[in-house]
């Protein structure tokens, strides 16, 4: 596949055979057994790989039945306000917000505007981009939106679990207790550490549209997915 063909198809269950051996592409099944090809990202060691989401880079109609599945999953919490995490999760977290019939959704960001304050910001730091020091920010003119309600905190890609434990401490610093945490995709288990370092209570709040592994290379230079339980 080009680079560019990634992420713009959702093809039928059965397209691609699940014999877990992948070369270029990995492909993601969801729950219904619908596919999903994904781009293959080596790892520094050479020998494990990662399956890659941009969400933003998607086309619409897969953007659209990503926020469908992640809606219906979240749907039975009875969620007030979306809140999106950035970069990526601001484009899921709106379309989520929508299919939940929201008329807006509360975007947190990394750009600190004029009239924020540093009190209501919390670090932020990201698997892929691990040598940016950033901060993660809420507008204060947002919190009247999320105090007292039914917080859902959504992200593209839940890997590491450090964006989402940043969002969680940046919530909790303002009295903010989400839900339900959703992404589209859960990526390997390295997030079930940094989640339960934040408290236990969290990972029951984690929902994912799909999930990948990581990836190990085979001594037939291909990439070998673990078998599912």
């Amino acid at each position: 596949m080009a680079p560019h063909d990634f992420w713009q198809v959702i093809h039928p269950p059965g397209t691609f055979p699940d014999d877990r051996e992948f070369t270029s592409f990995y492909i993601a099944a969801l729950e219904d057994g619908r596919q999903l090809c994904l781009p293959i990202r080596v790892l520094a060691d050479g020998e494990h790989a990662l399956a890659s989401l941009i969400v933003n880079q998607a086309s619409f109609a897969v953007l659209d039945a990503l926020a469908e599945d992640l809606a219906e999953k979240i749907r039975p919490m009875r969620i007030d306000v979306v809140a999106g995490l950035p970069t990526l999760g601001l484009t899921l977290a709106a379309a989520v917000a929508q299919k939940l019939g929201h008329a807006r959704y509360v975007p947190l960001g990394t750009s600190r505007k004029f009239w924020y304050r540093d009190d209501l910001s919390v670090a932020l730091s990201s698997i892929t981009t691990p040598t940016q020091e950033k901060r993660l920010y809420i507008d204060p003119r947002m919190l009247p939106l999320l105090s007292g309600r039914r917080v859902g905190l959504i992200d593209d890609v839940i890997s590491s679990g450090a964006s989402i434990v940043s969002g969680l401490n940046l919530l909790t610093a303002c009295g903010i207790e989400p839900v339900v945490i959703g992404a589209a995709m859960l990526q390997s288990e390295r997030w079930r550490e940094s989640l339960a370092a934040a408290g236990p209570q969290c990972i029951t709040r984690i929902v994912g549209v799909f999930a990948t592994p990581i990836l190990k290379r085979n001594d037939g230079g291909r990439w070998q997915a673990p078998a599912r339980p």
